[in-house]
This record gives structure tokens, sequence and C-alpha cells, in this order.
């Protein structure tokens, strides 16, 4: 293992921190963490159904977080660590963001906008090129998910008996 997969890897388990703070608010527990100069300078988790907010993804609110924090919307020189693959409309945000690195864990077969069902980041007609690590903790990404979902199952299940 490198170097830099250890530091990968220290930066998802705090994402996926902000993962578990989510899925106890009852929202979709996807964390994501901006880094610079191997400093956090934002962490968010997903928060839409309590922000009323469908744009309120766990990379959505990060960005916003660390372009307040910059005074700045590009964020040139950060990476953003993500539990999930990031969505479409997360994708089209870092490309706008100018962020230099993606990593994120568990990849998205439904909605993945980075390698599953759209490669946004390979576009050449985009105006910036993103670095992206997949599959950095990739088992405990995709476990927290599955029970979120297989909780809110066995709810939905009892709640019809």
């Amino acid at each position: 293992m490198t170097q830099r997969d250890e530091i990968d890897q220290t930066y998802m388990k705090t994402a996926l921190e902000e993962a578990r703070l989510g899925g106890l608010q009852d929202e979709v527990p996807v964390g994501a963490v901006i880094v610079v100069d191997d400093r956090i300078v934002a962490r968010a988790h997903n928060a839409p159904i309590s922000l009323n907010d469908p744009s309120a993804h766990a990379e959505m609110l990060a960005i916003r977080q660390a372009a307040a924090l910059f005074g700045n919307y590009r964020l040139s020189g950060t990476t953003l660590y993500v539990t999930l693959e990031p969505c479409l409309m997360c994708a089209g945000a870092i490309v706008q963001a100018r962020i230099e690195r993606v990593v994120f864990g568990a990849a998205d077969p439904k909605g993945g906008a980075v390698v599953s069902v759209y490669r946004i980041f390979d576009d050449d007609r985009l105006n910036h090129r993103v670095w992206v690590a997949q599959g950095v903790l990739e088992r405990e990404c995709g476990e927290i998910l599955s029970r979120f979902f297989k909780q809110k199952r066995i709810r939905a299940d009892s709640s019809l008996k």
C-alpha cells in the first residue's frame, strides 16, 4: 500500500463518519470531505430530506462550505472524498468548482456519473479535467448503504402488518 493509498483511506474514514451521521438522521448515508494541503476544509452528509432541498447531496454541501471558506467558487487544488460515486448533478458541480481530484468508495450502478452510468469527467468537451480514484474502502462504503436500505425495507414491511 502506498502512502497516497493510506492518506485516501484516512480521509475516506472521515467521509464514512459523515455518512453515519446522515443515516442517523434518516438521510441516505453518503458522506463527503474536501481536503486541501492535507487539511479538511469541508465535511458534510446528505441532507435533502431535512433541508427540503433536492440539491443537498453530501458533495454539494461540502462544495458550498469550501467555497464559502475560500471566498471563491473555484476549488483548485482540492480533493473531494465521497462514500458513493457522484451523481450527474454533483459531477457537474465538481467540474464547475474545478476540483482537482475525486476519490469515491462505492460505485452507483443506478445513478453514478463518474464510471457507472455516465463518464462526465472523461468528456473532452469540458474545460476541466478531474483525476479519479475509485473503490477506496469500497466494502465499508457499500455496506453502510446496504444496511440503511435493508433497515428501511424491514421498517416498511413491519408497518404493513
